[in-house]
């Protein structure tokens, strides 16, 4: 049974619509992985030291990256039994997941990689069915 997959991701959840011959199936993953946190804009510390209360940028990216990396993780496992994968979304995401697929030796099954703005979970699943059924 051939499985057809439709990937609508961003840094905050991704949207996993699979066709099949036995119907359609929508899974969202959504990550865990916290915005990059930074001062308040316009607010000025009024305490001396206040670098020292701050952690270290280098620290937070390394957790950025590894929230990444555990989210990517999860939705390469999604798709691993996929036969084509449609990938699309609004940001860099999408890239870098085509990138984890590839080193994954899944990119041969990438279709195409498309941009697309933000989307409600329908218009997903509509801009999957309508573009396996060309």
């Amino acid at each position: 049974m051939k499985t057809t997959i439709g990937l609508w991701i961003d840094h905050r959840k991704a949207v996993i619509v699979a066709v099949s011959g036995n119907g359609e199936d929508t899974k969202i993953i959504e990550s865990k992985v916290e915005k990059q946190p930074g001062r308040i804009d316009g607010v000025r510390s009024t305490t001396s030291f206040e670098a020292q209360k701050v952690p270290a940028d280098d620290s937070r990216e390394r957790i950025f990256t590894g929230e990444l990396h555990t989210y990517y993780d999860e939705v390469v496992s999604a798709v691993r039994d996929a036969e084509s994968i449609l990938l699309f979304g609004p940001g860099e995401a999408k890239g870098e997941l085509k990138k984890r697929l590839e080193k994954e030796k899944l990119g041969g099954r990438i279709e195409a990689v498309e941009t697309e703005d933000t989307m409600t979970d329908r218009q997903i699943a509509a801009k999957v069915r309508e573009y396996y059924q060309k």
